[in-house]
């Protein structure tokens, strides 16, 4: 690999480097195939033509190719399936919710669906309130189902062979404003360990608990931040569920502030449970109240100036930091 690379170019290679070890892994989905380009945006681009049959194209429908993931698990495949889009697993919710996740407890634990579920979403593109939704707290929230939000290329590579090699389902998150961002490129082989979070940048003042593209944000607001002598720790997620409590919790106890940023609309959101745990735990040990940044509770919307106001930036990230230490800003 090269030192630099995008997202699409590392999940890319997750792909083939995975399938060529595993003659068990096969991927399925809605135009994967290089007859129809190999993907929307090209992710499975070359893998039909190098691994045949175990790369097929199927129809327009969610739910067929979310069963017969499952379907081909059950048999001792390792099934990779795209849905393109985030909003359209509202389609499969039945086959992911009633039946991938809860196989192995019906089963007393004799049966897993070792399924990888890659889908992308994300405001940026003025592509209307169906096709842009971040719905990570809904698969959070059902117990047997593992969430995955990758920040840069890297992470996305290791995050994505850690999720094929699981047992049991993953939902795999992908940002599409983020696709082609270059990043330093992955060590090839190398996994990252699922309900692992990394420190992405250390600091003394304040938390941010974050994950996907709102990382990138975050840490553009801890740099104009430290121009004031102002040091943030951003912590990134990569696992939403099951979220590395440990390291969220030593560091807030470190800090003594949180901030918890998503995408996803604010209410009922991953950080309202962060927010909770953390206050549970760390209640006597905080220096001020937990905040949460999240997207607006609607729709996203179509119009680019509504869409741009939409989610937290790092503008927006920066204001709300400023606020929850303007004491220590006035002295």
């Amino acid at each position: 690999m090269t030192s630099k690379t995008t997202i699409v170019q590392a999940l890319n290679q997750a792909l083939d480097d995975a399938m060529a070890a595993d003659p068990s892994i096969i991927v399925l989905g809605e135009d994967v195939a290089d007859r129809e380009e190999g993907g929307v945006m090209g992710v499975t681009k070359g893998l039909s033509t190098k691994y045949g049959d175990r790369v097929r194209s199927t129809p327009i429908s969610e739910q067929a190719i979310v069963g017969a993931a499952i379907g081909a698990s059950l048999a001792g495949y390792k099934p990779v399936a795209e849905i393109m889009l985030m909003n359209f697993t509202t389609v499969a919710m039945d086959m992911i919710v009633n039946h991938a996740a809860k196989l192995r407890f019906m089963s007393g634990g004799q049966t897993h669906v070792p399924i990888v579920i890659r889908t992308m979403t994300g405001a940026g593109f003025s592509v209307g309130g169906q096709h842009s939704d971040y719905l990570e707290a809904w698969f959070a929230h059902t117990a047997g189902i593992k969430v995955v939000a990758p920040a840069d290329p890297a992470e996305a590579y290791g995050l994505l062979l850690s999720s094929i090699d699981d047992p049991d389902p993953v939902l795999f998150i992908e940002n599409m404003p983020s696709y082609w961002t270059q990043g330093a490129a992955p060590e090839q082989g190398k996994r990252i360990p699922l309900g692992q979070a990394r420190i992405a940048r250390e600091g003394s003042d304040l938390t941010i608990v974050t994950y996907s593209r709102m990382v990138g944000e975050a840490l553009a607001a801890a740099e104009a931040l430290s121009k004031d002598g102002l040091s943030i720790e951003v912590v990134d997620l990569r696992t939403i569920a099951p979220w590395d409590r440990d390291t969220v919790l030593q560091s807030v106890a470190k800090t003594g502030r949180l901030l918890t940023v998503h995408e996803a609309t604010k209410p009922f959101g991953v950080g309202s449970e962060i927010a909770a745990e953390v206050n549970e735990e760390l209640f006597g040990r905080l220096k001020s109240p937990i905040r949460r940044l999240g997207g607006a509770f609607c729709a996203v919307p179509f119009s680019k100036p509504l869409e741009d106001a939409f989610a937290p930036t790092a503008r927006t990230i920066e204001a709300e930091i400023r606020s929850i230490l303007s004491p220590e800003l006035t002295h």
